[in-house]
């Protein structure tokens, strides 16, 4: 079974940041504090429509046929996931 990277604290819901990055070949570490990525921060199902609508070339049409969703449906969910992306950008923003 595939472990997942956290997205949030499982004690108070914050954020997480990464603290260490390790190359499995070399064993080379670097350590400090790091912002996760914008669409870490996007929950799995969140992310793999992401990754599905790249795959279908940006097709709305195509999605809806994998989905087994209509258009509007599909173009909804992408609707939703552009602004879930602009307030999580505006979050990050001002936490600088």
């Amino acid at each position: 079974m595939k472990s997942h990277l956290p997205q949030s604290c499982p004690g108070c819901g914050e954020e997480l940041k990464v603290r260490s990055l390790q190359c499995p070949s070399c064993s080379t570490a670097i350590e400090g504090q790091f912002d996760m990525p914008l669409l870490c921060l996007l929950s799995r199902e969140d992310q793999s429509f992401i990754i599905s609508f790249i795959r279908h070339s940006g097709s709305i049409k195509k999605m809806s046929r994998e989905l087994n969703q209509s258009y509007p449906t599909v173009r909804n969910r992408l609707n939703d996931l552009i602004e879930k992306l602009h307030r999580k950008e505006k979050q990050k923003e001002g936490e600088q």
